[in-house]
């Protein structure tokens, strides 16, 4: 008589996490808004925003809401597991979106301080890179 083996249980893997504050502040950043902005659109304050956009805190879907529609998105956009491509005026390569994608990800562990840096070097290197091609 045989007898089965019985099948082992692998188990799927779990969805990853949403770094909800990454995402607000990476459509923030697109939008050239500061928590600032956002803070006078939606009476929350700035330093609730830097909570949230640094993972301290998580906001309820109510605030959600709320960051949301003062940075002109849907609230399932902040879900959407897809890379935001479409920005009205601007049309970017594959090589750059990953570049801007690899920036994003390395800036969230990034002081407020070293993201003012980054952001100098890169505005000084564009505008070094235009006036090498005019």
């Amino acid at each position: 008589m045989q007898t089965a083996l019985p099948t082992p249980h692998v188990p799927t893997p779990e969805p990853a996490p949403i770094a909800i504050g990454t995402t607000i502040r990476a459509f923030r950043l697109q939008k050239g808004m500061s928590q600032g902005d956002i803070e006078k659109r939606t009476g929350l304050l700035r330093c609730y925003l830097s909570r949230v956009e640094n993972g301290h805190t998580v906001p309820s879907l109510d605030t959600l809401a709320k960051i949301a529609g003062a940075l002109d998105l849907p609230l399932s956009q902040f879900f959407s597991e897809e890379i935001v491509r479409d920005v009205p005026g601007l049309s970017l390569n594959e090589d750059e979106i990953r570049f801007l994608t690899q920036i994003q990800r390395y800036s969230a562990n990034l002081s407020e301080s070293d993201r003012r840096l980054l952001l100098a070097m890169v505005r000084k290197f564009a505008a070094t890179a235009s006036l090498s091609i005019s």
